[in-house]
């Protein structure tokens, strides 16, 4: 049967699977410099700048304002009716402030999908990614800042009943370990200027 909640919709493709989609997550509100590539903010800001809000734990560039033509575009998009409200929309993003929505995500849906002995996937953008894995590998802030996440590249967990990574069952990478590499150096590279 699937729940209603406003935070999230819960899709049924009974047999096969349920998609389970967050609301709260959703949201990719890059601040004030939304509507610029990462090459144009370099240019703009600066590498270092850019380097510590794209990959600080805490440290968050300024927030999206009114003036921003993207701001009431985001706000009043459809996909927010149900939540969350306008006045808990988020107006910037660090790690530190995703990892903050993400984890109740995780103990509330997530953990007892898991418990219930069901195969989960996840897919969502590489900072929520990244403060999941952060949690489940028992990361430092700054362990965290030099990890790029490869994109679009899949990769697993083996947890134990603790829901701990099992010796060898952490951040398992599904390709091979050279296009992995590559792919991790094009994130890290996102925000450095071109030569």
């Amino acid at each position: 049967m699937c729940r209603k909640n406003p935070l999230w919709s819960h899709h049924c493709l009974w047999p096969f699977f349920e998609i389970l989609i967050s609301r709260k997550h959703i949201i990719g509100m890059y601040d004030f410099i939304l509507g610029l590539n990462k090459a144009d903010t370099v240019a703009k800001y600066g590498e270092e700048q850019v380097a510590i809000w794209r990959r600080s734990f805490d440290v968050p560039p300024p927030p999206i304002t009114p003036d921003n033509q993207y701001y009431n575009v985001i706000l009043n998009d459809p996909i927010y009716n149900e939540g969350p409200h306008k006045d808990q929309f988020p107006m910037f993003e660090s790690l530190k402030l995703t990892i903050e929505r993400t984890l109740p995500f995780w103990y509330d849906y997530i953990v007892p999908e898991i418990k219930a002995g069901k195969k989960i996937i996840i897919a969502a953008h590489g900072n929520s990614l990244r403060g999941i894995v952060k949690h489940l590998d028992q990361m430092s802030n700054e362990q965290i800042m030099g990890l790029n996440l490869p994109t679009g590249i899949p990769f697993y967990y083996e947890l134990d009943s603790n829901l701990k990574p099992v010796p060898n069952g952490s951040l398992q990478f599904l390709g091979d370990p050279e296009t992995v590499r590559k792919a991790m150096e094009e994130v890290a590279n996102q925000g450095k200027a071109k030569k």
